[in-house]
């Protein structure tokens, strides 16, 4: 069950419930608040190896490197995939993750369109539990702004050279501390409109694989070069209908508070979307609606902002267009108002300050 809100989230009791010390692993000797979104090497993570039709018992092992032939899947076709997902330490003390059955699920349907066996979804969740238990003195404690980042990833690690699904696979999972996505804090971003395509319309544009986001590295880099955060993408058949950027989807609010999101089948099925979609209509009592977005409709909307895990919402302030600049009401400063009560209410509920919907924390330790 959800906490009703009335003018906002309902937050729990701030005598929170925390663990005796004894209670609690010590802690690395890390500056959780100076902690940037990079790699920290963490003492262990799961390995689980594909081959003779069979995934194989899966283990902990403490060696951060990969070892494969010259002629991997991997490295010839881009036979890839991952996810991204984080561990939390809430107010209560708990270490806490948020819906990886969805992550599980997710990677499972995007192995399958790669011609790649998929890790068992319980499987996927076990091997959670196991890495994060292993790395506990990594999860940054409750209120320091920092997370522990999980990237699972799938891929072709035996060798081929016709173009083929590879022989043997390896699942992986390491986790690493890591601050804010925003270092400066959440601003209101400026977006382009990219003149490079994102997905083909019957591609791979749905689900989470490597060669996606190798193909927006180059538009990514044009666009930072030309002083803006990220692309807008548009679909490839029309070029009319907004679709998402590089690595996050898209949410607008009307000027009558509805909340939109666009709908094409060449979107990532963000969790964080998803998320947020089920607050806006059952925590906060907004009208919703996912649908296709035109471009020309975008200068009527109050607010928007970008959804994903590393940063949950991060607020637009302008798109650039090839027909002039789209402003957003809510301004360059900060959050428009629903996105910031969508934010708030999404993260408390990551934090445990706000009672989940069923299901959504999954308790590690």
């Amino acid at each position: 069950m959800h906490t009703k809100l009335y003018n906002g989230p309902q937050y729990k009791s701030h005598k929170a419930l925390f663990r005796p010390k004894e209670q609690r692993m010590e802690k690395k000797n890390i500056d959780w608040g100076s902690l940037g979104f990079s790699y920290t090497k963490t003492d262990s993570r799961y390995v689980s190896y594909w081959k003779n039709n069979q995934w194989d018992g899966g283990a902990l092992v403490e060696d951060a490197n990969v070892t494969i032939s010259e002629s991997a899947g991997v490295l010839q076709y881009a036979q890839t995939c991952f996810e991204g997902l984080k561990a939390y330490t809430t107010i209560d003390g708990k270490v806490v993750a948020f819906r990886p059955d969805l992550n599980a699920q997710r990677m499972y349907e995007t192995a399958h369109r790669l011609l790649m066996p998929p890790f068992p979804q319980d499987r996927f969740v076990d091997a959670l539990d196991k890495l994060v238990k292993a790395n506990l003195a990594y999860v940054p404690p409750y209120g320091s702004g920092a997370t522990l980042y999980i990237r699972p990833f799938l891929f072709g690690s035996g060798p081929v050279i016709g173009v083929a699904p590879a022989p043997e696979y390896t699942f992986r999972m390491f986790c690493t501390p890591v601050g804010p996505y925003f270092k400066s804090g959440i601003k209101p971003l400026k977006l382009q409109v990219s003149e490079f395509d994102r997905a083909a319309p019957r591609g791979t544009g749905h689900i989470k694989g490597g060669l996606n986001y190798a193909m927006s590295l180059y538009a990514g880099h044009e666009a930072h070069k030309n002083g803006f955060a990220e692309n807008l993408y548009l679909d490839a058949a029309t070029q009319t209908f907004v679709e998402e950027t590089g690595g996050a989807n898209f949410i607008f609010v009307t000027k009558d508070n509805k909340v939109v999101t666009p709908k094409s089948p060449s979107i990532l099925p963000s969790i964080t979307r998803r998320s947020l979609m089920y607050v806006a209509k059952e925590i906060l009592h907004l009208e919703t609606e996912e649908r296709p977005v035109p471009l020309e409709e975008v200068a009527e909307f109050a607010e928007g902002g970008l959804c994903g895990t590393a940063a949950v919402i991060s607020p637009i302030g302008s798109i650039t267009t090839s027909k002039g600049v789209i402003n957003m009401p809510s301004g360059m400063e900060k959050m428009g108002p629903i996105t910031q009560k969508l934010y708030d209410t999404l993260t408390g509920i990551q934090m445990g300050r706000l009672e989940a919907p069923e299901g959504w924390i999954h308790t590690i330790a």
